[in-house]
């Protein structure tokens, strides 16, 4: 695999771990109880901490994507294991 293809599928990973992270564990003021500042949108957070999505955004991405490189070396799940439906063999 080229270098390009692995920062392509890695920006891929990332993108898709950030949106997996970024809910997780944010209050809006009517869960902490905090009083909404002028012109603020009613789901606006109270607690984003932008370094701990990254940070765990990073690790998340990393994981899936060691994990996915290495059934790319191993074959461990081959597009044979999932096809349900015999679609390969329909093709031939």
């Amino acid at each position: 695999m080229e270098i390009t293809s692995i920062a392509a599928i890695y920006i891929l990973f990332w993108v898709t771990a950030a949106f997996i992270i970024l809910p997780i564990g944010i209050r809006n003021h009517y869960e902490t109880k905090t009083n909404m500042i002028e012109g603020q949108a009613d789901g606006a957070p109270v607690n984003f901490r932008p370094l701990r999505v990254l940070l765990l955004t990073t690790l998340l991405a990393t994981t899936g994507f060691i994990l996915f490189y290495l059934n790319y070396l191993y074959g461990w799940i081959t597009v044979d294991d999932i096809d349900f439906f015999g679609s390969r063999d329909r093709l031939n």
